[in-house]
């Protein structure tokens, strides 16, 4: 039987990188008392796999993990057996149960919705990237506050950063550099009032600039590159560590009775 957990990962524990996770969660899964399956062979392991690796220093409330287990009791059963051993800051979202043809996490990945929060150490950072003007208050010591970003002047250059037919970008590895347009694979930016393409998870924070991006193997987008790119575009300096990213869901591609290709969150491949 293959399970789908959704969980979150928030706070100090961001910084955990994602070999770490693993190891966490192959402990929580024996200390749970889950009945998952081994691997055959002189080496077993526990079968299960990630949707997508997050980056160390990210925040995300839409992380899956894959695995197969012998027999449960039932999907709420396991999700509060993993809540009640899992460390601050990892929560169980839901457990699904997948059908026996359903893709793993990994190979179902289409798509990633993000959210960009401003953070600024002080007033001379957030002045200097554009997002303060002279008269605004940020607090009675100068500093130490999120600023407020000037919202109506980046929402006009946001329509007209999305509106470019190509968006090249510089693509680094380890071994080549090489420069990509990544137009096509920005599915829509949500800033303050305006919203261009298709945006699906967002809240009600205007300060923040929501977007969804290709997050598949074969033209994943880095939520990060595109912000990077945007600042270039309005002439505008972003200072390191002055922006928080946090992962809203993770999409799978499905085409309905009609059809029609969409794109739906990855638990809602199975079933309770």
């Amino acid at each position: 039987m293959k399970l789908r957990i959704k969980f979150a990962k928030h706070g100090a524990i961001r910084y955990i990188g994602h070999l770490d996770v693993m190891r966490f969660f192959q402990k929580a899964i024996r200390r749970a008392g889950i009945d998952i399956k081994y691997s055959e062979g002189f080496s077993p392991h526990p079968v299960m796999s990630f949707a997508s690796p997050l980056g160390v220093g990210m925040e995300s409330f839409g992380e899956y993990l894959d695995i197969e287990v012998n027999s449960i009791t039932s999907t709420q059963a396991v999700k509060a057996a993993l809540n009640a051993v899992t460390a601050e800051g990892i929560d169980i979202l839901s457990v699904k149960i997948l059908p026996d043809n359903a893709k793993n996490a990994m190979a179902s990945v289409a798509a990633a919705g993000y959210k960009i929060t401003p953070v600024m150490n002080d007033a001379a950072d957030a002045r200097s990237a554009g997002c303060l003007n002279d008269t605004d208050v940020i607090g009675e010591d100068g500093g130490a506050v999120r600023p407020k970003y000037k919202i109506s002047e980046l929402e006009k250059k946001l329509a007209l950063f999305y509106a470019q037919e190509q968006i090249f970008v510089n693509k680094k590895t380890k071994k080549s550099e090489t420069v990509t347009d990544i137009k096509q694979g920005i599915y829509g930016l949500k800033l303050g009032e305006v919203t261009l393409g298709k945006v699906y998870a967002a809240d009600a924070d205007d300060s923040a600039l929501y977007m969804l991006v290709n997050a598949s193997s074969s033209g994943n987008i880095k939520p990060s590159m595109a912000l990077e790119e945007f600042c270039r575009f309005c002439n505008m300096e972003l200072p390191p560590y002055s922006y928080m990213i946090t992962r809203l869901e993770t999409y799978m591609n499905v085409v309905d009775e009609s059809g029609e290709e969409k794109l739906l969150p990855l638990e809602e491949a199975g079933h309770e």
